[in-house]
């Protein structure tokens, strides 16, 4: 599979910038046996995106799951950068034997897997020079031509190559480090959303939500959840969009339909109107 360009990549980017409107996209790539056997929850997905869509504007488009195998995660990796602006990756770069993240995205840019000087020098002094082991060697291997994103926790840095961020899956390190990646990162426009819950049963508004999201078609989204509440079934209708104004006449406008079908609102801890 043929590497990306990263200066075609740079171009990408500067063309959303042209636009009002700055659609940035990444994908979450969680690497690990241990959470898909299901002896590890995972929590890193939820705290990226909102991280990234709060922070930088940068929205998550797909998330994926595979294990400690490294042509799966060379494949992987490859096809996710090509699809999307960012990858942030989680787990496997600590010390240990399956811990092969940063070789494996060495070998999916075909450069060298080697220490990087400033991140040996960081776990040198962070450990001392006897405690400094070969598995804490390891973790300052990384490919050749990486930015370090450091570590104000444990040290150990993570680090970032092209449009690839490579970040532990220990989630109390994972949230201290994550803010030392933004000055590699493009904003794009924030996605705001808005939520109404009534009421009803979802069979009773799906047409007319359909009808709705095919009137704005991918300037927003729109999703239906439904929910048991105060004794209440009802459902709560999220739009998302960033696009403010779009999503602001799109509120109004289920909010007209759902008074034509007198279906009553419903805003959290407050009675139905």
């Amino acid at each position: 599979m043929k590497v990306p360009d990263i200066n075609s990549f740079s171009k990408f980017i500067l063309s959303t910038m042209k636009n009002k409107i700055k659609k940035v996209n990444a994908a979450i790539l969680i690497i690990g046996d241990e959470i898909l056997s299901g002896r590890t929850q995972d929590t890193n997905v939820a705290f990226v995106s909102k991280w990234l869509n709060n922070h930088c504007g940068i929205s998550v488009e797909e998330v994926r799951i595979i294990p400690d195998i490294k042509n799966k995660i060379i494949k992987t990796v490859l096809e996710l950068c090509k699809k999307n602006n960012y990858v942030f990756t989680t787990g496997g770069i600590g010390p240990t034997h399956d811990d092969i993240t940063a070789e494996s995205v060495s070998k999916a840019f075909n450069v060298k897997y080697e220490f990087h000087k400033e991140a040996f020098d960081i776990l040198e002094k962070y450990y001392g020079k006897k405690k400094f082991n070969d598995g804490r060697k390891k973790m300052a291997m990384m490919p050749r031509g990486s930015s370090l994103i450091y570590n104000p926790s444990s040290a150990a840095p993570g680090f970032m190559i092209k449009n690839v961020f490579c970040l532990p899956g220990v989630p109390s390190i994972l949230m201290s480090m994550i803010e030392n990646s933004k000055k590699y990162l493009i904003k794009g426009s924030k996605t705001s959303s808005q939520t109404i819950s009534c009421i009803t049963v979802e069979s009773n508004i799906a047409k007319d939500l359909k009808k709705v999201q095919k009137k704005f078609k991918k300037d927003l989204a729109i999703g239906s959840y439904p929910f048991f509440r105060l004794g209440k079934v009802g459902v709560s209708i999220v739009i998302r969009s960033k696009n403010i104004k779009k999503l602001k006449i799109c509120l109004s406008l289920i909010k007209k339909i759902l008074k034509q079908k007198k279906i009553k609102t419903f805003n959290l801890d407050r009675k139905a109107n």
